[in-house]
């Protein structure tokens, strides 16, 4: 592979920033060949048949205790209570505005959005008595300014803390155990009881703390619990974790879950690319400064069959893979964990991203989109999370406090393109089998699936700023016919440019050339527009919806 010196990849990137996309763009579109906005209860079915595919998630309990599997249970009852709060951080309180919609098409789309706003088309309303969502979702107040918050104290800021208006006009922050104080307490109160239940130290040491998190808003003690809690079946993710729903300054934490079977097979065969972490910061193309901050020793990587979502990670598009915990301080202690969702992401394999590729990618090219590439795309994007650095070079403090509300998208597109970075890496020095071609082109394909999501998502957001990004570079060309070729030495050029502008973004901390990419490549243009409206028209669905609960673990 032809190296890139960093002066000629900022260079490239600084041209970038200057440019536009050609035709007409349309911000915040994608999947634009839907129109959700109905008022008075118009049917929704053709469209939900179209966007998301059902799938029953189930997994095979038979190598669990008959405690095991009633501990499943148990833990679905918490994360229906994650469910209800994150409801609350979206839009309020579900009952009452659920039972207002009368057609039953709509009220379930209203399920699976959390609320009134399509999160697959830039949270446009799609019922009209409703207007934009707000960009800090009930966090803040709805008539809150940036620089209200910005000018404020620090508590504003708070990762487990809502902002409201007091009478006088100034704002307070309440911590999340006040805000949301009785379902807080019964989420601690099931996590007790799930603890006594739990015949693994480590996993009895973690819900207990993780139950004491929720009623002090003091989550770092748990988090090295779940960091050391390695040998148990069953794994389980909750409380307050992810920061995408807060759009105004990603500085607020919205309450998921996740109810997890460990697939021991799969996760043997991931266990020594986690041991690779140090080399691979090191061979990052980009300064030793940015750089400098070593992955902890003890990251982790293993595969899972994911029996429950609930709150966040369930709303609009669906997680695949996660990475954890996001303090800094236990990523310099004790690194992080990589969670493959394998039975999630066979669903999206099969019913979105093989479809895509017929429509979409060169027919003597479509041999390469393989599942095994999409697997290992999506975990090495997990593991380059662990890469670069999560503090500026340059004294602006963290990479999310100095990005503010573009760190998440900014952070989303490093991972994707230092994963293929990775790949490539690894694929030379023998430790990854596999054909290029084949993780290069299942790599294009799988951006068109994630630019559907939409700009309100920062999955959407990171690839569309790289689709525009590496069509200028010429890694991938368009025939008369509407399909893409990937030029494989070019790719691996605009890879290497890509990858050292991100990471050298972060390291300096530099908000406005984040505001700048985003603004010149974050759109959707004419001609990418008509392509996304072929997959809409074609019937492929944008993503997933869940069956799932007790019923279909066949537990009581």
């Amino acid at each position: 592979m032809k190296t890139m010196t960093l002066a000629v990849a900022a260079g490239i990137l600084a041209v970038g920033l200057m440019q536009c996309n050609t035709g007409e763009p349309k911000p915040g579109q994608a999947d634009g060949a839907r129109t959700l906005a109905v008022d008075g209860g118009a049917p929704l079915d053709p469209m939900l048949a179209q966007m998301y595919a059902p799938v029953r998630l189930t997994a095979d309990l038979g190598h669990l205790s008959d405690n095991q599997r009633q501990m499943i249970g148990k833990l679905i009852d918490i994360a229906e209570v994650m469910d209800e709060l994150f409801w609350l951080e979206s839009y309020g309180e579900k009952q009452a505005f659920l039972a207002g919609i009368a057609d039953p098409a709509t009220r379930k789309f209203a399920e699976i959005n959390y609320g009134p706003w399509d999160r697959l088309n830039g949270n446009a309303p799609f019922i009209g008595s409703y207007g934009a969502k707000p960009l800090g979702a009930r966090f803040y107040p709805e008539d809150v300014k940036k620089e209200e918050i910005e000018t404020g104290d620090a508590a504003l800021r708070g990762l487990y803390t809502v902002v409201r208006r007091n009478q006088d006009g100034s704002l307070t922050a309440v911590p999340y155990r006040e805000a949301f104080g009785e379902r807080v307490q019964k989420a601690a109160r099931l996590l007790d009881e799930a603890a006594a239940m739990a015949e693994n130290p480590g996993f009895k040491k973690y819900l207990t703390l993780r139950a004491q998190a929720l009623r002090t808003d003091e989550y770092f003690e748990s988090d090295l619990a779940w960091m050391d809690m390695t040998d148990n079946p069953i794994d389980f993710v909750v409380g307050p974790v992810e920061v995408y729903e807060d759009k105004l300054f990603n500085a607020k934490a919205a309450h998921t879950a996740y109810v997890l079977v460990k697939d021991l097979e799969w996760s043997e065969r991931l266990s020594k690319y986690a041991a690779l972490l140090p080399d691979l910061q090191r061979g990052l193309p980009v300064p030793e400064a940015y750089k400098a901050e070593m992955p902890g020793a003890n990251s982790q990587l293993n595969a899972y069959d994911v029996v429950y979502y609930a709150g966040d990670c369930n709303a609009g598009s669906k997680t695949i893979a996660i990475n954890l915990p996001n303090d800094e301080r236990v990523q310099a202690e004790k690194g992080s964990r990589r969670l493959q969702l394998k039975n999630a992401m066979r669903a999206k394999f099969d019913k979105i991203l093989v479809p895509i590729a017929d429509v979409l990618i060169a027919e003597d090219q479509r041999q390469y989109v393989t599942f095994d590439a999409f697997f290992s795309n999506t975990m090495f994007h997990e593991v380059a999370h662990g890469l670069g650095v999560r503090n500026t070079v340059n004294g602006k403090g963290t990479v999310r406090e100095a990005l503010k509300e573009h760190s998440s998208w900014v952070e989303e597109g490093k991972a994707d393109i230092l994963g293929l970075h990775m790949i490539n890496e690894l694929l030379a020095s023998g430790e990854l089998e596999g054909q290029k071609e084949a993780f290069f082109v299942t790599f294009i394909a799988s951006v068109f699936r994630s630019i559907r999501f939409g700009a309100s998502s920062a999955h959407g957001k990171a690839n569309l700023v790289r689709f525009n990004f590496f069509r200028e570079m010429g890694a991938f060309s368009r025939d008369e016919a509407g399909v893409y070729r990937v030029d494989f030495a070019k790719m691996e050029q605009a890879m290497t440019a890509l990858s050292q502008g991100l990471l050298t973004m972060q390291g300096d901390g530099d908000y406005t050339a984040a505001s700048t990419l985003l603004a010149g490549k974050g759109m959707v243009g004419d001609q990418l527009q008509g392509d996304l409206n072929r997959l809409a028209e074609g019937g492929i669905p944008t993503d997933i919806v869940f069956e799932q609960g007790r019923e279909a673990l066949g537990l009581k």
